[in-house]
């Protein structure tokens, strides 16, 4: 049997460590992070930061772009659009009755170059599908009902399916809308600067400002801190982590040892029981064969007595047996003695027939 305790526990005192390790971890990282008030600072703290790059930087501003998309059913103008397309039916189950399900038919994404403006000056953003709190606007949800033919409702309908209609949904990042981005500053050849995710570091693009993100990084630290130790504050929470990762680690290897300990000595009285039992096996199989020397012993020298008396005829006991009587098959008469009798001296048998033998 799995030594299930042990393994819960261990893996609840990872879990406890990991906890104590991340809580606060990534709000403390963002509290390092230098804050860029204008955008027309970015580019001297570039120059006078080379020697210490990457740079990791807080910017806001408002989203543009040079050739934003005009989206087809909201009419809004925006930087990234997604378009998708779920077919909404019915499935008939083996309970006799429908359920309402759907199915992606399509998964569409457009993003075109943009950036952020505060007035002062404008930095392109470059990777932000990818980046943690990025939300999309709903700019449209339409539904259009099915409109098939009645054939093709019939097959349908044949398979176990009704087909209610397509929802179409359009998702938008809309020019004008207040964004912090969090990222790497970096500026190419032609002194474009731009934003990009760090090789090692955050990488944020969210509506909320940088006070706000840290706030909400920090809420489950406090939250976990205020059900265990309302008193602790978030450096003392996450010793108390650790401190309780190191006590649920001993007590599962406590666990792990005890089921091992028993383990090996089962192992153990099972290796000792079946050495006893094979040895018992083997002295008795030694007596057995003991036996059955003495026994091949007394019946070699019968045997060997037996060779030494000659195989006379019970009748006249001068000569050699040499008739075999039919059908008892009994031969201890020789041919002479054999032709006077009508019945088998052994069995009383009957004789029907006599066959000589002869030896070589």
């Amino acid at each position: 049997m799995a030594p299930w305790g042990g393994l819960t526990c261990c893996l609840g005192a990872a879990a406890l460590y990991l906890l104590g390790r991340s809580s606060g971890r990534d709000a403390q990282i963002l509290k390092s992070v230098t804050r860029v008030n204008q955008l027309k600072d970015l580019a001297q703290l570039l120059d006078t930061a080379s020697k210490v790059l990457p740079l990791v930087v807080t910017i806001t501003g408002r989203v543009g772009s040079n050739t934003p998309i005009n989206c087809e059913h909201s009419g809004l103008r925006g930087v990234i659009v997604e378009e998708t397309a779920e077919q909404h039916f019915l499935k008939h189950n083996d309970a006799g009755s429908w359920i309402q399900d759907s199915a992606l038919m399509l998964s569409m994404c457009k993003e075109v170059p943009w950036y952020l403006d505060d007035g002062t000056a404008h930095v392109y953003v470059v990777g932000a599908r990818g980046a943690t709190g990025l939300v999309l606007t709903i700019g449209s949800e339409l539904f259009e009902e099915s409109g098939r033919s009645l054939v093709r409702g019939t097959l349908d309908y044949l398979q176990g399916l009704k087909m209610l209609g397509v929802k179409r949904t359009e998702r938008v990042l809309p020019t004008g809308t207040p964004l912090t981005v969090v990222g790497e500053a970096a500026k190419d050849d032609i002194g474009t600067i731009r934003i990009q995710r760090p090789h090692k570091g955050p990488f944020y693009v969210s509506h909320k400002t940088i006070d706000q993100l840290i706030a909400n990084l920090g809420k489950w630290a406090r939250m976990l801190s205020s059900f265990i130790l309302p008193r602790l504050n978030a450096d003392a929470s996450c010793r108390w982590y650790k401190v309780a990762s190191v006590g649920f680690t001993v007590f599962g290897v406590y666990l792990l040892a005890k089921h091992a300990f028993h383990y090996i000595m089962e192992r153990r009285r099972y290796w000792e029981m079946r050495k006893r039992v094979l040895a018992a096996a083997a002295k008795r199989s030694g007596q057995d064969s003991e036996g059955s020397d003495d026994k091949g012993e007394n019946g070699s020298d019968s045997t060997k007595k037996d060779r030494l008396m000659p195989d006379l005829c019970v009748i006249c006991l001068e000569q050699e047996y040499n008739s075999v009587f039919v059908p008892c098959g009994h031969m201890c008469c020789c041919t002479a003695c054999s032709l006077h009798l009508t019945n088998c001296p052994l069995c009383r048998r009957p004789i029907e027939q006599l066959v000589r033998t002869f030896r070589h």
